[in-house]
């Protein structure tokens, strides 16, 4: 696991962001847990808090479940729940790409072309 600590996106969304990858992808798979909380904390060199708040974030969606003295595991996925979690945050990045899109003055001709050469481009 990978953290920019100079990065905008706050360090327990990294981390969530990172986890829930993983677990769509199928790299963790449901029933594995994941690393104890004082454990990354201790990796990663930041705060219990801030990786259990992490870890909170992925409950809250589904995607592990706590256990009491165990810690958290990959909860068994649904193929369709997995598909709406990914095309909502597909939305919120679009939905961010318009707007960055509108403060630089871009016409939606303009942000169309965008996309279209980003896609072509496979990035």
């Amino acid at each position: 696991m990978k953290i920019q600590q100079n990065s905008g996106e706050p360090i327990y969304r990294q981390i969530e962001r990172q986890f829930r990858e993983q677990i769509i992808s199928g790299k963790l798979a449901a029933g594995e847990y994941l690393p104890s909380i004082r454990s990354l904390a201790s990796d990663l060199r930041i705060s219990v808090i801030t990786t259990m708040k992490a870890y909170d974030e992925l409950a809250k969606d589904g995607l592990v479940t706590s256990v009491a003295g165990k810690g958290y595991y990959v909860n068994s996925q649904n193929a369709e729940m997995l598909k709406e979690q990914q095309m909502r945050e597909l939305e919120n990045n679009l939905l961010a790409a318009i707007q960055c899109a509108r403060n630089a003055d871009l016409t939606d001709t303009d942000l169309i072309e965008i996309l279209k050469t980003l896609l072509n481009a496979e990035v």
